[in-house]
C-alpha cells in the first residue's frame, strides 16, 4: 500500500484553510471586543501587523493580537494590570512593549468594566498627544 503525499497545491490549500480559520477566530474576538466597547463613542479598529489597533477619535489606545486584548498603560494604571497578573504585549519572542498590557478576561467579559479600563488608556494617551502638539 503506497502512502499518498499531498501535492504542493494541497499543502497550500491546507495552510490557507488553517490561516483562514485562525483569522476568523480572532476576527470573532475582535467583534466581541468592539461590541463590549460600544458604549465608548468613536471607537474604531484598524488592521495592523497581524492584529488590530483600537482607536478613539484617532487616538491609539489598544491592541487586539492573537485573541488577546491589550490597553495602553500609564505608571499609575499599570499597577492594576500587574495586580491581576497580566503581562505586557509581546508580539514576538524578541520584542516586548511595556506600554501595553493584557486586559484580564473577567474585565473583557464585563462591558462596563472594560469601558472603565479603556478610558484611562485613551485619556492618558490623548493628553500626551495634546501636550506634544502644544509644545511643537
Amino acid at each position: 500500500m503506497a502512502s499518498h503525499s499531498p501535492s504542493p497545491s494541497e499543502w497550500l490549500r491546507r495552510a490557507n484553510l488553517c490561516e483562514t480559520t485562525v483569522a476568523t477566530k480572532h476576527d470573532g474576538f475582535k467583534e466581541f471586543v468592539l461590541d463590549q466597547l460600544a458604549d465608548l463613542r468613536g471607537v474604531t479598529c484598524r488592521a495592523m501587523f497581524g492584529g488590530y489597533g483600537l482607536y478613539q477619535r484617532d487616538v491609539f489606545f489598544g491592541i487586539i493580537h492573537k485573541g488577546r486584548l491589550y490597553f495602553k498603560v500609564t505608571p499609575k494604571t499599570v499597577i492594576l494590570y500587574k495586580e491581576q497578573g497580566m503581562k505586557p504585549f509581546q508580539p514576538n519572542s524578541k520584542q516586548t512593549l511595556k506600554s501595553f498590557y493584557e486586559v484580564p478576561v473577567d474585565i473583557i467579559e464585563d462591558a462596563e468594566h472594560l469601558a472603565e479600563w479603556a478610558t484611562p488608556s485613551h485619556q492618558s494617551h490623548e493628553g500626551l498627544v495634546r501636550s506634544r502638539r502644544a509644545s511643537s
